[in-house]
């Protein structure tokens, strides 16, 4: 049964489905010992051999992967760091290989789900399936409920304004001078909380992905994974 050759390497593991076009038109990719720099080629798993970096990919039906990761901050999300800094992958013993799905920047922990499902990656990051993320975010000064209304409302990031989000104030400290909100939102934009919140004036001091749709990492250690449960796999694919 033939399939678009991106479609094949991103149900492989390689990355997602827009990361493989990227490895196609670097020239990265072969079929049956040509290199294919055009998208759009049909190849046929069962005949057409499938090179990426050199290397013999090889589709395992039915034997994916899905790991939950409560992500230390000082860790890039990423598979390899070109600085030589620590990665998510350094914290999961496992020979798998694995990807990220979405991001954390180096400074966020929290909730992080890597695969090998390629089409899983696809469909849990396209923005029309709006998973939500949570997040505790703790912020230097004192938030009102005005700006709280705000970032509710939808703020202005630098040339694009927010979706509506949920927010709840978890603290205020007074006389630490320190604040610590429950904020909600479904979108990916780089940055986007802290963002948000450089947006009503308030510096972060700390921010952490609690949850990613209704799976939480309350009860994962940090630094620490499991592997994800079926149903919420498969919660996920049917949001």
């Amino acid at each position: 049964m033939e399939e678009r050759l991106q479609k094949y390497l991103a149900g492989a593991g390689i990355a997602s489905r827009r990361k493989c076009e990227e490895y196609i038109l670097q020239g990265k990719v072969k079929v049956n010992g040509e290199i294919v720099t055009t998208l759009g080629v049909k190849i046929n798993p069962d005949k057409d051999k499938i090179e990426y970096n050199g290397k013999q990919i090889l589709k395992k039906n039915n034997s994916y992967t899905y790991i939950l990761l409560n992500k230390p901050i000082d860790y890039v999300t990423t598979a390899k760091d070109q600085f030589g800094r620590k990665t998510v992958l350094d914290l999961i013993n496992i020979e798998t290989r694995l990807v990220p799905v979405g991001r954390l920047d180096m400074y966020t922990s929290g909730a992080l789900i890597l695969t090998n499902d390629g089409d899983f990656l696809y469909k849990v990051t396209h923005p029309k399936h709006e998973i939500t993320k949570t997040y505790t975010v703790t912020l230097k000064g004192n938030v009102t409920h005005e700006e709280v209304t705000q970032l509710s409302n939808g703020v202005d990031i630098g040339g694009f304004t927010t979706s509506k989000a949920k927010v709840k104030i978890l603290m205020i400290d007074k006389e630490k001078n320190k604040s610590r909100l429950e904020i909600t939102i479904h979108e990916g934009k780089n940055r986007e909380i802290r963002r948000m919140c450089e947006a009503i004036g308030k510096k972060v001091l700390a921010l952490h992905r609690s949850k990613i749709g209704n799976i939480s990492v309350k009860d994962l250690k940090i630094g620490t994974w499991r592997y994800l449960k079926q149903r919420e796999v498969d919660e996920l694919l049917n949001n």
